[in-house]
């Protein structure tokens, strides 16, 4: 059984996540900044938590995140406003990165996206640009850092049926012609990487494939 802090606990991925991991024993705490979610997030089997991520300090969250055995970061602005998307993409989360580090909690997932990355090629009058922005300097971060590190990367995401199966971007071809990823496969492959060491220090870039996820996600 782990302890896992589930950060942006209301989200439409982090909802699907939470009952996987509470069904396979772990103790979850999904962490809110809107005291209306909380009935939402204890449907979910998850113990919710108040707290603004893109207000709290490193220490603050240090504090929040001790005696943790995993975070898993699946919070987001939402895009819209840039200046708000840097502050929780970005630098909220390398905040939390740093808190996780200085707590303690060696084992981090990041929810990041297809394609992110320096490269990413989006232009900077394209309203994605500052969320693209903001995951490239946060996954590249995360990447440097001395933590227990995976980087889930779904493609577009759909509210599609589950279907257990992904194709693996690097092992897979059907990854490169691949579009969607349905989040409750998102959410299937979160916990199957906090359940797999192996996956340690992969960013694991998929979409819906014919994979079986245990399988398709071993490092």
């Amino acid at each position: 059984m782990a302890k896992v802090l589930l950060i942006g606990g209301h989200g439409k991925v982090a909802l699907l996540t939470a009952p996987l991991l509470v069904q396979a024993g772990d103790e979850v705490t999904s962490l809110i900044r809107n005291p209306d979610q909380t009935s939402d997030v204890a449907e979910t089997g998850a113990q919710p938590e108040v707290a603004d991520v893109e207000s709290m300090s490193t220490d603050e969250l240090a504090e929040l995140m001790r005696g943790y055995d995993a975070v898993v970061w699946s919070a987001g602005a939402g895009g819209g406003d840039p200046k708000r998307t840097y502050a929780v993409d970005r630098d909220a989360a390398i905040r939390s990165m740093d808190a996780a580090s200085q707590a303690g909690v060696r084992r981090y997932v990041m929810v990041s996206y297809f394609g992110a990355g320096p490269e990413h090629g989006v232009a900077q009058d394209d309203s994605f640009f500052a969320y693209a922005d903001a995951k490239a300097a946060a996954d590249a971060y995360l990447k440097a850092s001395d933590l227990d590190w995976t980087i889930v990367a779904p493609s577009r995401l759909t509210l599609d049926e589950p279907t257990g199966k992904i194709a693996v971007k690097g092992r897979d071809d059907a990854a490169e012609q691949g579009k969607v990823s349905s989040r409750a496969n998102v959410a299937q492959v979160i916990a199957a990487v906090l359940a797999d060491d192996s996956t340690n220090g992969q960013m694991i870039e998929f979409v819906d494939g014919a994979t079986p996820i245990a399988e398709a996600i071993r490092g």
